[in-house]
């Protein structure tokens, strides 16, 4: 197919708070959503939309395998995490060369002189490959062993569509129990005496609303509600403290929690509530000898941390003050001491804290600008803290860090075997004054010796939602970018929580188009700075970031030379009025309930990407999508696509690739999504100019 499909267009309309919306692509729905779809219509326009996509991609298939090539050579294919002692036992996962998936394997630990050593042989725990086998989509969900170490559930989703079937594997035996617990979507969690676990599953409309109790042994059909949540938008979760004594049931939406404890030896027994939900305020609980830690953003949105004894859990300490300058993200609680993480003017800081009010250390990092922060810390006794640590230039980096002495060791640096020189680039944080004069950081790396003349081309990605920072990490596939003469940068824009739990309430909500403004100004002051130029500008995101993405080309289209826009969330309107959408109520502290707030109504009306196309010129676009998306609904991407085909006045290319047997993240297997990428790099690369 050499040219692009036409969507049938088909009179639709409705009318709220006095206004009549005509959207003639609605029939790309599917009616009996969640169920498959079956509607020939539509399976037939996504269907030609993909041969399109091949169609046009075809000429550049070398490119796409040239980064693909470039891509999976930078990648360690027998990549291996570091073992971790949790109780008798080293845990670990490794690929396998060529493997797609990962192998989960543990040994057991021996008494020596000078203290524990790895000893026995490895025992193989999970085999993903060969879980994987037949399916062409395979993802692992939660996988928890138990105390003792003789079983492990686990769940897996072998559609895209996010239920989890949950399986518990004998590990003396290496038999399956007969029991199998379908549609679960939650963590695993074991009682103290390793006879059952908490989990929750998915109700028909894709909503976690409870927590159960599963005994081994016991038809799941007997397995026992600990906890229903009434309200339709709240979603419920199941966790553990540090010690392992109390199971916590929360449930939340995206502006207040409430959390329960049972006992972890007891877990039918009368939960403890910590706090009675309250709108707006949010808390999680860790425990250590008696007393609750609670981190909470009660009296500000930098949050602070309380103390309660757990027989009066109202009863709140302030133990550390809000501080104006340093978001705390999370507090975790070891036996001798606790840990404090968080981020002083975005910038993640790990602080370690004793009981007795001891003055705290921060440990320190070699960079300007990186993200760091607690690793994989299982062990409620812990002497030495397992820390991981990146930078735009610099690999993933995992450290052993002492308590005690401050000291820090390198276990693994992240190894790329077709060669890395960390001297060709350099990363600088910037600050960009936005419209409303707000100074929004920018995140850039880029080879040495860049122009500053406005000729070089840079790739800028964006989310900014759901209090959701993008940390500026290392990634292998923007090397084949930076190599090629591009700047990368991150738009720290408001709406995530870059710069604390305020800067994310600056971009939600009636503050919506803050964040839109933030990624243009951005874009604006790279050009003013001789980063780059108008038209030079190539763009990404996903999700969120994909609604981020179609408002920009809808505000300020001469800006950009190439968007990618993954799984976008772009027909908000139509999306947040459907109150039997499975996320849909959940999303409205989010964005906005249309349905009942008539400023609601309007003021997504006026940025939803796919309700503001118009008549003028678009920049070339790829634009992805999963027909088992839960998240983001496959007729999302598509109808968006097909509305602007029909409506955009200029002959740029515009691709819409569907992913018919995956989800919200696109294809699984390590190298299968590594091809996503090559493919959506190559189309940079292809409209600006800069193909080999």
């Amino acid at each position: 197919m050499t040219t692009p499909p036409v969507a049938e267009r088909r009179l639709f309309s409705y009318t709220a708070h006095g206004i009549t919306i005509d959207d003639p692509y609605a029939w790309l729905k599917t009616p009996d959503y969640p169920e498959p779809v079956a509607d020939p219509a539509i399976l037939g326009y996504l269907e030609a939309e993909n041969a399109y996509f091949e169609a046009a991609m075809a000429p550049h298939r070398p490119l796409v395998d040239r980064l693909y090539a470039e891509m999976k050579a930078r990648l360690k294919e027998d990549e291996a995490t570091v073992p971790q002692k949790d109780g008798d036992w080293l845990y670990w996962s490794a690929f396998e060369v060529g493997g797609q998936y990962r192998k989960w394997w543990r040994k057991p630990v021996l008494s020596g002189v000078e203290g524990p050593v790895a000893g026995g042989p490895d025992e193989l725990l999970l085999d993903e490959p060969a879980l994987a086998e037949g399916h062409e989509y395979f993802r692992l969900g939660a996988f928890s062993v138990s105390n003792n170490g003789r079983y492990l559930a686990y769940a897996i989703d072998d559609s895209g569509a996010e239920r989890f079937t949950v399986y518990v594997k004998d590990l003396a035996t290496g038999d399956l129990l007969p029991e199998v617990i379908p549609d679960m979507l939650s963590d695993i969690v074991w009682t103290a005496d390793d006879a059952g676990f908490l989990y929750g599953v998915a109700n028909d409309q894709w909503r976690t609303d409870n927590a159960r109790l599963h005994r081994l042994g016991t038809s799941v059909a007997d397995d026992v509600e600990l906890y229903r949540e009434a309200d339709e938008g709240w979603r419920v979760s199941v966790g553990e403290t540090s010690a392992r004594n109390w199971l916590v049931i929360a449930t939340g939406d995206h502006n207040t929690t409430e959390v329960r404890l049972v006992p972890a030896s007891d877990p039918t027994a009368e939960p403890i509530l910590v706090a009675a939900r309250r709108e707006g305020r949010e808390y999680d609980v860790d425990e250590h000898d008696g007393t609750l830690f609670i981190h909470t953003n009660d009296v500000d949105p930098q949050f602070r941390l309380v103390t309660a004894p757990i027989e009066r859990p109202g009863e709140w300490t302030e133990l550390i003050a809000p501080d104006p300058h340093f978001y705390m993200t999370g507090v975790d609680c070891f036996r001798d001491f606790f840990v404090v993480e968080g981020r002083e003017d975005g910038l993640d800081q790990v602080e370690i804290h004793r009981y007795d009010g001891t003055a705290p250390t921060r440990i320190a990092f070699p960079e300007a600008s990186y993200t760091a922060g607690l690793g994989d810390n299982p062990e409620w006794a812990m002497d030495v803290l397992r820390l991981g640590y990146q930078s735009m230039v610099t690999p993933g980096t995992v450290y052993d860090y002492d308590v005690a002495s401050g000291g820090m060791t390198v276990l693994k640096v992240q190894e790329i075997p077709s060669g890395y020189d960390a001297d060709r680039y350099e990363t600088r944080r910037l600050h960009v004054t936005a419209r409303d004069g707000t100074a929004v950081p920018v995140s850039i790396v880029y080879p040495k010796g860049f122009a500053r003349d406005g000729s070089g081309p840079l790739y800028l990605y964006g989310y900014g939602a759901y209090g959701h920072a993008v940390e500026p990490g290392f990634s292998t596939g923007r090397l084949s970018l930076l190599d090629r003469g591009f700047a990368f940068a991150i738009a720290h824009i408001r709406g995530g929580d870059d710069l604390g739990q305020q800067w994310y309430h600056d971009g939600k909500l009636e503050k919506r188009t803050n964040t839109f403004n933030d990624f243009v100004d951005v874009a604006k002051g790279l050009i003013a700075d001789g980063w780059t130029s108008a038209g030079r500008i190539a763009i990404a995101g996903g999700s969120a970031g994909g609604e981020l993405m179609g408002a920009v080309v809808n505000s300020d289209p001469d800006l950009w030379g190439a968007v990618v826009a993954d799984v976008p969330f772009v027909d908000v309107l139509n999306t947040m009025m459907d109150e039997d959408l499975p996320l849909t109520p959940g999303e409205w502290p989010e964005w906005g309930n249309p349905i009942e707030d008539a400023a609601a109504f309007q003021l997504i009306r006026s940025y939803s990407p796919y309700d503001n196309v118009v008549a003028q010129e678009y920049p070339p676009m790829f634009i992805s999508g999963g027909l088992n998306d839960p998240r983001v609904t496959y007729w999302e991407p598509a109808k968006w696509a097909a509305k602007l085909r029909a409506t955009k006045t200029d002959g740029n290319v515009l691709l819409l690739k569907t992913n018919m047997g995956a989800g919200h993240g696109g294809k699984s297997g390590r190298f299968e999504s590594l091809r996503e990428v090559a493919e959506e790099h190559a189309f940079v690369l292809w409209q600006l100019g800069i193909e080999e």
